[in-house]
């Protein structure tokens, strides 16, 4: 059997080749309904299939978005994740997603393989100083949007979230409380200096403390950013003498670590210790009790994100911080805290 064309769809429903074409890409010229009906009856009839290697081939670019993640399986990333799904398909468009496993060799390997199937555009979260990526996105003079976190090594457009300001009110909601100091539990000691969410997070609990007058040597403590690791240090912290009166995490995940450690030490949260978390994923209005953190519009992140990678008037000039999309931050308060 013969392979149906584009040109067999214009034939059947009496229109030319450009019209087929603008209803199969939805674009870029509008199409009258009428004229839409004729042509996908004639692509159900005919059993059309659009072949899109050689339409990217033609093009030399793809339906395809990349998206490099840490760590797909940290609710953070999953959430943000899907929000660019949905954002790439409101644009017809469709994501691959790559894990760098917070490793350097990972994130390069998935930035030349991704790049080299000619997608449209690529989303990167970050791992780390990125040295070698931003080598391997200059070689290929790549068209590239940072998200989430912003390296140093790497002079793309960025939409990032006001990491410092929220750190700083959730401290600040968490001395108002009452409590005499607020203890941080933040990333690793190798956690990069410049552009790392964290380690603004850290600089915002900093600010909040020195702005009450309360010092925060000894109070900054280490842990993984996942709940598990974070569980396994949480439970020595408060454990031991010293235990502090309120502890603002660097991550929602860190903060879920927190308060098993605390269930399974039978202290009582609020009434013993408070905890607050940064990012609101979903689940963190189902840990019990509910824990105050610090959120950010992700969807709003994601559409901007796309819309960045894929306009052709691009936003790509300007110094380093008006090439800066910043999204602000917000409390969500619940009883982790000490509220309600």
């Amino acid at each position: 059997m013969a392979k149906v064309t584009r040109d067999d769809v214009a034939r059947l429903a009496g229109t030319s080749t450009a019209v087929v074409s603008y209803v199969i890409n939805n674009g870029p010229r509008p199409v009258a309904p009428a004229t839409r009906e004729r042509v996908l009856a004639a692509i159900k009839e005919l059993g059309y299939r659009p072949d899109r290697v050689a339409q990217a081939m033609a093009s030399r670019r793809t339906d395809l978005i990349g998206l490099i993640v840490p760590d797909a399986r940290q609710p953070f990333f999953a959430e943000m994740a899907h929000a660019v799904e949905q954002a790439a398909a409101e644009r017809g468009k469709m994501v691959l997603v790559g894990n760098s496993d917070y490793l350097d060799e990972r994130e390069v390997h998935y930035l030349r393989a991704f790049l080299g199937m000619r997608v449209s555009g690529l989303i990167l979260i970050s791992q780390g100083p990125s040295e070698h990526a931003a080598l391997e996105i200059d070689a290929w003079d790549a068209r590239v949007v940072l998200m989430h976190r912003r390296p140093d090594a790497i002079d793309d457009v960025a939409v990032v979230t006001d990491d410092v300001g929220g750190a700083q009110l959730a401290t600040r909601h968490l001395l108002e409380h009452g409590h005499p100091y607020v203890a941080c539990l933040g990333g690793l000691e190798h956690t990069p200096a410049v552009g790392d969410p964290v380690t603004d997070h850290v600089e915002g609990w900093r600010r909040a403390m020195r702005e009450a007058g309360r010092p925060t040597e000894g109070r900054l403590f280490q842990a993984p950013y996942n709940r598990y690791d974070a569980y396994r240090v949480a439970l020595e912290l408060l454990a031991g003498p010293d235990r502090p009166p309120a502890i603002v995490c660097a991550t929602d995940d860190q903060a879920i670590g927190v308060l098993r450690a605390a269930r399974e030490l039978r202290i009582d949260i609020p009434g013993e210790l408070a905890v607050a978390g940064f990012d609101d994923v979903k689940e963190a209005a189902l840990t019990d009790p509910p824990l105050t953190t610090v959120s950010s519009d992700r969807q709003a992140m994601a559409r901007s994100a796309v819309d960045l990678v894929l306009d052709d008037g691009l936003r790509f000039t300007g110094t380093r911080r008006e090439r800066l999309k910043q999204f602000p931050s917000a409390l969500v308060v619940r009883r982790s805290c000490g509220c309600g």
